[in-house]
């Protein structure tokens, strides 16, 4: 999506230095590939042997080349039946749909295995673009994004009024119109917003529980990477949700120097946020300060089709961002009727720059 839009002109950024899944009260790398699955820990001998077997299927794999199926109908066959043909035992399961597929739930085990199998391979061929994981954070952090979404938009003749409150969104026959803010108003024929903009549209979907801790010293077992992404899958601590963990550093620009950000996040389940989230802060220990917030989870009740208001979902808890891609094409889909294509706007570029200047 970034590369796309060209926003990446605008914005900095720097591998993710490690990708880890929890297991057993302890963390791992994630093995994404063969040669990293056969020297991984989290397997015994046998398990690595049929794991190392299993990537080899998904690297190979090729949706329109039926002789790479090995026996499996991407229509047809569900996940759960592949894992049983590459004989792979739950922990595997565990990381593969948490850590490698980035699943938040179990759902995908009884649903066609194509798009697991393609996540699968969108992860491995990210890491092997980028080395170390296969994770980007912008340099100075998130709050470069929508800056170098801002300046793009104001390139195509956007126009920006900052620091504005939204006094009142303005409907004309069940349609939106326009935005009022200190008596002017910006008219439009679409709108997009989040949930807090719009309470009466909009329905509770559940709560987030985020601890932001400033450390003194890099995770433990992480080879003392400056960054890193940690996935605790729900079963590994008898949860319904994953437990996310995002350390970023000094060495993103976001932290003084020696010092380090790790923000622990899951979906609340119980009476007591806080303590769902022990098995992370467990992992982060000495915590030199924590700043715990629980917010609300939202979603619209409508598609926006009728009013042309278009709402976005609430962040979730994962800190990976794939929820949140999903969310902004469901969004244009929405708005434009059709879903945004990707290959086409390649082409297009390759049009007007030519195939050598990509």
């Amino acid at each position: 999506m970034l590369l796309y839009t060209e926003v990446t002109r605008y914005l900095d950024f720097k591998v993710v230095e490690g990708s880890f899944v929890y297991k057993g009260g302890k963390i791992y790398k994630v093995p994404s590939t063969e040669t990293e699955a056969l020297a991984s820990n989290l397997m015994g001998m046998f398990e690595k042997r049929r794991f190392r077997k299993f990537l080899v299927f998904v690297a190979n794999f090729d949706e329109n080349d039926p002789k790479t199926f090995e026996g499996v109908d991407p229509q047809s066959t569900s996940m759960r039946d592949v894992y049983r043909k590459f004989d792979l035992g739950q922990d595997v399961i565990d990381f593969t749909g948490h850590a490698l597929a980035l699943y938040r739930t179990d759902d995908y085990l009884d649903q066609p295995c194509l798009e697991t199998i393609n996540r699968i391979k969108l992860y491995s061929e990210s890491l092997a673009r980028y080395g170390k994981s296969p994770y980007l954070y912008p340099l100075y952090g998130l709050g470069e994004l929508p800056q170098g979404f801002a300046r793009l938009s104001a390139i195509y003749g956007g126009t920006y009024m900052l620091n504005k409150p939204v006094d009142d969104i303005i409907m004309e026959n069940g349609k939106v119109v326009g935005v009022k803010s200190e008596g002017e108003v910006a008219r439009c024929k679409q709108l997009i917003c989040d949930p807090s903009y719009i309470p009466d549209r909009v329905r509770k979907a559940g709560q987030v529980i985020r601890i932001i801790c400033i450390l003194s010293h890099p995770i433990k077992n992480t080879n003392d990477a400056n960054s890193c992404q940690i996935i605790i899958p729900q079963n590994q601590v008898n949860r319904k949700s994953d437990i996310y963990v995002c350390m970023i550093s000094y060495a993103h620009n976001v932290a003084a120097q020696g010092k380090y950000i790790a923000i622990a996040s899951t979906t609340v389940e119980t009476t007591e946020p806080e303590k769902e989230v022990e098995p992370a802060l467990e992992l982060l220990e000495p915590i030199d300060q924590k700043f715990v917030a629980i917010s609300d989870l939202y979603e619209p009740i409508d598609d926006g089709s009728e009013s042309q208001v278009f709402c976005s979902c609430s962040y979730d808890a994962t800190t990976h961002f794939e929820t949140t891609c999903n969310d902004i094409k469901d969004i244009y889909k929405r708005m434009a009727g059709s879903a945004f294509d990707f290959e086409n706007m390649k082409r297009k570029q390759n049009d007007v720059f030519g195939e050598a200047d990509q």
